[in-house]
């Protein structure tokens, strides 16, 4: 009969190891996490439709993936940014204390180590990679919303505005990754992002305007009298249904797209209206909701129609 003893040099080995695995794999979620992935991803969605447009039927695969990479990493850096300068704010919202730089899952000097890195690696790959109006473009976006944006939000409800212009700049960054200029048309993509914005993140400004407040964030028009916030929402969203058929105007799209468009445009004012009617937390996330399925929905039709249009000229 024998009996093996377990060797403590080599169990404190594996516990330390397995602990060493375990701090790796938090620390990447939570790097994953700040990077704010859902974002990222609808940039990219917006950005690959600019690209598309921007390619007058001849695209190709290479260019488009250097300017992801570079636009991604340019949207991390935006977000670092963002969250290393409202660390403190954070800390005060239940929406946001459990964020890696609040919570003191990651150090300040590491995320603005890795802001900085991913900002400088941006650039210079679409450099070198794209062309330069992308990377000017790109870093001027992150400036815009990093610098100008967030430090705005403590000072003046009119930040909404500024952070909607680097928040409409996805497509455009695809149309001139693509070749195109800084026209007309590049500006009617921008223009479509630029106002859906506003109900959208007026809609959650609203929900959690008490957390805001309290945090010492001017995000909410105002100054608390009812039914404004409402209106200023229902004006953009009224305001989207022209501005969504320049594209139309264009020719970048077609009558599909057009008809799409517009029925979407309307379910996005109806949910507007009804949040006018009634500033509540439910018409609030029905508005919000609205929003989330009018941009892909606006933007896969484009895309279709776009395609389309080109199929019959070719």
């Amino acid at each position: 009969m024998s009996t093996s003893v377990m060797n403590p040099v080599r169990s404190n080995s594996a516990v330390k190891e397995l602990e060493q695995r375990s701090s790796i794999a938090t620390r990447l979620a939570c790097y994953a996490e700040m990077a704010k992935p859902r974002i990222a991803l609808m940039v990219l969605l917006s950005m690959g439709v600019g690209y598309l447009l921007g390619s007058e039927g001849v695209w190709r695969l290479t260019p488009l993936l250097n300017a992801s990479i570079g636009v991604v990493l340019a949207v991390f850096s935006a977000s670092a940014l963002n969250q290393v300068y409202e660390r403190h704010t954070d800390a005060k919202m239940a929406r946001t204390e459990n964020r890696p730089l609040p919570s003191g899952k990651l150090t300040t000097s590491e995320v603005l180590l890795f802001a900085i890195a991913c900002s400088i690696v941006s650039f210079i790959y679409l450099l070198l990679t794209v062309n330069p109006l992308t990377a000017v473009l790109t870093a001027t976006t992150t400036v815009l919303y990093a610098g100008v944006y967030t430090p705005l939000k403590r000072h003046t409800t009119f930040c909404t505005a500024v952070g909607a212009i680097p928040g409409a700049a996805p497509p455009v960054l695809g149309w001139v990754a693509a070749g195109g200029s800084l026209d007309i048309v590049a500006f009617s993509l921008f223009a479509i992002l630029f106002v859906w914005q506003f109900p959208h993140f007026l809609a959650i400004a609203w929900m959690y305007h008490d957390q805001y407040a309290g945090a010492g964030l001017k995000m909410v028009p105002g100054a608390g009298r009812p039914k404004v916030i409402g209106a200023i929402s229902l004006g953009y969203a009224l305001v989207l249904l022209p501005v969504s058929l320049l594209p139309t105007h264009f020719g970048l799209a077609g009558d599909f797209y057009a008809v799409v468009a517009i029925l979407l445009g309307i379910v996005y004012a109806v949910a507007a209206f009804g949040f006018y009617r009634d500033e509540s937390r439910q018409q609030a996330r029905r508005l919000l909701f609205a929003s989330l399925i009018y941009l892909p929905g606006v933007l896969l039709a484009m895309t279709f129609d776009h395609l389309r249009l080109l199929n019959e000229i070719l």
